[in-house]
This record gives C-alpha cells, structure tokens and sequence, in this order.
C-alpha cells in the first residue's frame, strides 16, 4: 500500500502526520492487512515553508517515506495526480496532510478493497469541528455540482482508496483542466464508501480558501457538464419569445391608436438587461473556449523537481 499525501505549506503538521500514518501502517502490516513494503509518499506541491526540508529529514530516517517535489506550485490536484501515478502498489489511499480526516479510517478503506471494491471513498458524516462559513460553502458546492449534472459522492473530497487496475485506467485519462472528485468516478468501477467523523485542523491554516472553491467548482463544472452552454440557449429563448412578445404588443399599439407609456426606462433596462445577458454569456463560451485551449496545448500537468 502507498498513503500518498500531497503538502503545501504544512510544516506546523507535517511531523504529527507522518508519526500518525507509520502508526496507522505498522498496525495494518501486524495485522496482515497490507504488505510490509507499504510506504508514505509526500508529495510537496512547490511550498515555500520548510516543508521539504522535513520530508528529506523523515525519508532519511524513516525507511517507508519516500517524497516528490514538484518544480512549482502546481494546485492541489495535480500534486495528488503525481503522487498516484508514482505509487508503484497494489493499493493507493490518498490524504490530505492536516489530519482533518483520521488515518484510522483506511482500515476500513482496506476491509472494503478486500470485500471487492475498486475505489473505497471516506464520506464525512459529522462535520461539526469545521466553521459554520466552511460547512456552508461545501454544501453550496455539492448542491451546485449535483444541480449541474455533475456525479459527485456527498461529503466526498479526496480521501479515498484506489486499486491498482483503477490507478491503470485514472492514467489514461489526459485531462488538463483537472478534477478528481468528478474523475474517479467516471472509471466505472466498483465504488464503497466508509463514513468518518471529520476532525479540527491539528496545525496550520486551511489551503482552501473561499475563492479557490468556487474556483475549484467552476471547474468541475465546466469539466463535466454542458448546462451552463444550455442555459445560455434557455435564456436566449426566453428573452427572444418576451422580445416577440413586446413587438406584438407594440405593433398592436400602433395599429389600434393606444397610447403607449413613453420614457427612457422602457428603452434603457431592456439595454442594461440585454447587455448583462450577453456578457455573461460571453463569459460561459470563453470559460469553457479556455478550457479547449489549455488542453490543445498539452502541456505537462506537473513537473517533478526532486525525489527522495
């Protein structure tokens, strides 16, 4: 088994982590559960804190960490997409590094790859240890992508188990503008889920900010669905059959001698309304024209710098 933990300025954590996963591996290995060559690999996500300097430390006097630096900051994403295609075993389990979700959960994870799953998903059933801002805005996000079209599994992030035949089939999966919640399951494998209560934050501050998740849910978004291109279509619609609509009524004015009510209201909201459908609009076509872009050019999803 491989526990691949992607990091970005998590030094405050970092040492409590590793501590916390050999414990949880030394126990699965007593247990038979895993092999004994199960490792930890941290994959450093272009931090500028000490956090690399603290991965050398722990694979030098750790056998089983091993660790990825990656050339910059390339988002959380592809530091987790790096560590999954450098795990060389059977079983990948993916973790964030600030222990928010308990380690001893994988034991679980593992009894329910040994009762034939192929993807085994940690789902948050209680998250009262984060702020009622963090609570609300998860549920904003998974309400969002659900609405969308997009499958995701609720109160899912990125604490799962992968096998290696699912490890095999996420790599032929080129995408640029990345999204792994929305990814994974799309391989159409068997997937479990284990439920776990989410824990405080040991150290340090979150990575996800509340700009980076809307940014993170437009792209799932934009990465899995065609609604939005849709909407547009409706809108466009609606204004098309009103605007028919007020030229009936206009024409119908005209012939019968009604007064019309004049002002510049009737002329300047229609306009301002018009103009701010359009521009948005505008906005939907470039985000997903971007996207096209970006994976026309094909450039690397990430750029391993050192190793350890």
């Amino acid at each position: 088994m491989t526990v691949v933990v992607p990091c970005f300025n998590e030094q405050e954590v970092l040492a409590a982590t590793a501590q916390r996963l050999a414990a949880v591996i030394e126990g699965l290995v007593a247990s038979g559960d895993v092999a004994e060559r199960s490792v930890i690999l941290f994959v450093d996500d272009g931090s500028s804190d000490q956090t690399w300097a603290l991965i050398e430390a722990f694979s030098q006097r750790l056998p089983n960490v091993h660790g990825l630096r990656l050339a910059r900051n390339f988002g959380h994403q592809y530091a987790l997409l790096a560590g999954l295609m450098h795990a060389e075993t059977d079983v990948v389990v993916s973790i964030d590094a600030d222990l928010q979700d308990p380690p001893e959960t994988i034991q679980s994870m593992i009894a329910a790859y040994r009762s034939g799953a192929d993807v085994v998903c940690g789902v948050r059933n209680d998250r009262t240890s984060d702020a009622f801002l963090k609570r609300a805005t998860a549920a904003l996000f998974y309400g969002l992508m659900r609405r969308m079209g997009v499958h995701l599994i609720a109160e899912h992030a990125d604490f799962r188990l992968m096998s290696r035949p699912a490890i095999e089939a996420l790599r032929q999966f080129g995408e640029t503008n990345l999204f792994l919640r929305g990814l994974v399951p799309q391989l159409g494998f068997r997937v479990e889920t284990v439920e776990y209560r989410r824990e405080a934050r040991l150290a340090g501050s979150s990575k996800y900010s509340l700009p980076r998740m809307l940014a993170l849910s437009a792209n799932g978004i934009t990465s899995f669905s065609l609604v939005p291109l849709r909407m547009i279509t409706f809108t466009g619609l609606v204004i098309s059959s009103l605007a028919f609509a007020a030229g009936v009524w206009a024409s119908a004015a005209w012939l019968f001698g009604s007064a019309s009510v004049s002002g510049w209201t009737s002329i300047v909201i229609p306009l301002y309304f018009l103009g701010g459908i359009q521009l948005l609009s505008l906005g939907i076509i470039g985000e997903y024209l971007g996207k096209s872009y970006l994976e026309a050019k094909r450039r690397p999803r990430y750029i391993v710098e050192k190793s350890v």
